[in-house]
């Protein structure tokens, strides 16, 4: 086998199509709520110090979940945490089931983009100083009241922002103090600050299949414990 080819396959078996194994129950119908749509990407850990695990992305067809994609994940830093309890500034990925208000990136939307996707420029940010009326809101340009220093400037991060998704994480009504930015977007070098990361091809994949008339939702959780993804 020539050199990358097992690297390759290994990718494209990670994005395949298909039902769930025979007898096994789709992980979107052992949750407890999936946010009244039909498509809905699931991101599981093992437990809450891991820092790597699994997305995927699935459709409700003839009353069936059926696994649309998947791909290896990277969770925060300092792993996964309940995300109402979650803290800012903590490097960790709150569980939870989220909206998804809207995509954006540096780079111009992948073919088939249906969601709102909104183009990184020299002023955009993403403000997360807790004392700016903006808290955990897009910027553009950068408010007076909102610190640069506590703020991410979007454009500087060309690689993990190429293509990103907005997690809905205290976003409808920001609870100060408990964090602001997270997002599915590419990986970076590692690990991330709190969000979740998949490679740059399954983000493509991600945009071009999500359809905001099916509602979807993203269900942020470990295999078991307090924090379970069958939980919520």
């Amino acid at each position: 086998m020539r050199p990358g080819a097992a690297a390759i396959l290994a990718a494209l078996s990670l994005l395949s199509l298909g039902a769930a194994p025979a007898g096994e129950v789709p992980l979107p119908a052992r949750l407890r709520d999936i946010g009244g749509g039909t498509q809905l990407i699931t991101a599981q850990a093992a437990g809450t110090g891991a820092t790597t695990g699994t997305v995927t992305w699935w459709d409700l067809r003839g009353g069936r979940w059926v696994r649309a994609g998947s791909a290896p994940a990277r969770f925060g830093a300092k792993g996964l945490v309940e995300g109402t309890a979650r803290r800012q500034d903590t490097n960790t990925t709150p569980t939870g089931l989220y909206h998804l208000p809207f995509a954006f990136g540096t780079d111009a939307a992948p073919g088939g983009t249906r969601l709102r996707y909104r183009r990184v420029g020299p002023d955009s940010w993403w403000c997360q100083d807790n004392d700016s009326r903006s808290y955990n809101r897009w910027a553009q340009p950068r408010p007076a009241d909102c610190r640069a220093a506590a703020s991410e400037h979007l454009v500087e991060y060309p690689t993990q922002y190429a293509h990103a998704l907005v997690i809905g994480f205290n976003y409808s009504r920001p609870v100060r103090g408990r964090g602001a930015g997270i997002f599915l977007h590419v990986n970076g070098r590692g690990a991330t600050a709190g969000c979740v990361s998949v490679p740059r091809e399954a983000m493509r994949r991600i945009l071009s299949w999500a359809d905001p008339g099916r509602r979807p939702h993203i269900a942020i959780g470990t295999a078991g414990g307090a924090t379970a993804i069958s939980g919520y």
